[in-house]
């Protein structure tokens, strides 16, 4: 199984995910164009995308979701939640309804050779989600947009191969920073996004020993940069109650605008 950033941000988040025969796009959240080159620079084309598969309805998941859907008929998987949601985003524009494929959390459904499994985040958004894909016997994560984890996060997490991860913000950066004081609490909440903190305290309870490696996302612009999320997830993890270091296995990070190296399993 290959996982791919193509875009990851809180500007626009677009991950390509894919067995030799499969190719998935989870969220596309920067525009269509963009989607295109980046795709072309792993050697896809739109043409070859299976399924795009949906978190939420944020703009900055969804904002290029008309154009790659329409222009080759890809089938949409996303909750009725964040379908009915969709519809209602004006800046989409008009999806043919025979393209929606309604899915639900904890109701694994095959699309090719890959199994992929819904799961339920807490995030303000109608009915979001994070995917767990399968294919034979490796095993891949997609998971952002959540401010809180519990166990049925982590007992889902389970002996993943890879692990896409949000490291949204650096607390004290959001804190003292010029964002709102309501959009402050939004994001720090339960319904928010898990912070540097959190991410490596996450990544630190689904380790085991033949973990492949991490790759961390959706970092803020203005309340995170790579190297301290890099580092501070690092640290979380080598004071973590595990067997485990942080260079027992390697820690990549997305960026906004550029396309990741290909993480295979």
């Amino acid at each position: 199984m290959k996982l791919c950033s193509i875009a990851s941000g809180s500007s626009g988040n677009c991950i390509f995910a894919g067995s030799e025969t499969t190719s998935l796009l989870i969220d596309t959240g920067i525009s269509g164009k963009r989607v295109e080159q980046g795709l072309s620079e792993i050697g896809r084309a739109g043409k070859d995308i299976d399924g795009i598969l949906i978190t939420h309805e944020h703009s900055d998941h969804i904002s290029g979701l008309g154009v790659i859907s329409r222009r080759y008929g890809i089938p949409i998987y996303a909750t009725t939640g964040t379908k009915e949601a969709i519809l209602k985003c004006k800046s989409v524009g008009e999806i043919p309804e025979g393209l929606f494929q309604e899915i639900q959390p904890n109701l694994k459904i095959s699309i090719g050779d890959i199994q992929v499994e819904p799961i339920a985040v807490s995030h303000d958004a109608a009915q979001p989600t994070a995917f767990v894909l399968r294919q034979e016997k490796r095993a891949i994560a997609v998971m952002t947009d959540l401010g809180r984890y519990d166990g049925y996060i982590v007992e889902k997490l389970q002996n993943l191969d890879l692990l896409l991860l949000e490291a949204n913000h650096d607390v004290h950066m959001l804190q003292v920073g010029t964002y709102p004081y309501y959009l402050k609490q939004r994001i720090l909440g339960d319904k928010g996004h898990l912070s540097n903190e959190l991410s490596g305290q996450l990544l630190s309870e689904v380790l085991h020993d033949h973990f492949k490696g991490v790759m961390l996302g959706h970092l803020s612009k203005e309340n995170n940069y790579e190297r301290l999320a890099y580092e501070t997830v690092r640290l979380e993890i080598d004071l973590a109650d595990n067997p485990y270091h942080a260079e027992d296995f390697p820690i990549y990070v997305a960026k906004r605008d550029a396309v990741s190296d290909i993480l295979e399993v």
